[in-house]
């Protein structure tokens, strides 16, 4: 698996959006606005890609949120390669890009169906469940450093 950063508005940008759409929007009837879509201008945006083909399989985005902490977000992998490892590695790719930037935390919004996946991979639950997009979700946090800033 190819994992790599990938830049706004490039071919592989659309390519990332057309996969977050058919796994995270879609289902729910739910479409991307202008305004969603400019919310990712200036943040990092990571790719998962079959070796050869270069097609794009995953993705996620991190956030700036403060000095310290990163906000993981929009994480989709394919239907055909869930169950593959390629989320635990394209997670383990988002985690290590934001020890490089400094970040101590990565915070997250997790579907309820997602959380088990996110416990496995260390991030506890932060709160109650809430609904976002029409369905159960939980904050989450993991820290990335034995320093912690809280």
């Amino acid at each position: 698996m190819e994992l790599k950063l990938i830049t706004y508005q490039s071919p592989e940008y659309h390519e990332m959006v057309a996969l977050r759409y058919s796994v995270l929007r879609e289902p729910l009837g739910l479409i991307f606005t202008k305004e969603d879509l400019l919310k990712d201008e200036n943040d990092l945006l990571l790719v998962a890609c079959l070796p050869k083909s270069e097609k794009i399989v995953g993705c996620c985005i991190l956030t700036p949120l403060n000095e310290y902490t990163g906000q993981l977000r929009q994480m989709a992998i394919a239907p055909f390669m869930q169950g593959k490892g390629v989320g635990a590695q394209l997670l383990q790719f988002a985690e290590n890009t934001a020890k490089d930037l400094q970040y101590k935390y990565i915070y997250l919004h997790a579907r309820k169906v997602a959380v088990d996946f996110y416990k496995k991979h260390s991030y506890t639950i932060e709160g109650d469940q809430f609904t976002e997009v029409g369905i159960p979700h939980f904050e989450m946090l993991k820290q990335l450093s034995s320093q912690s800033i809280l």
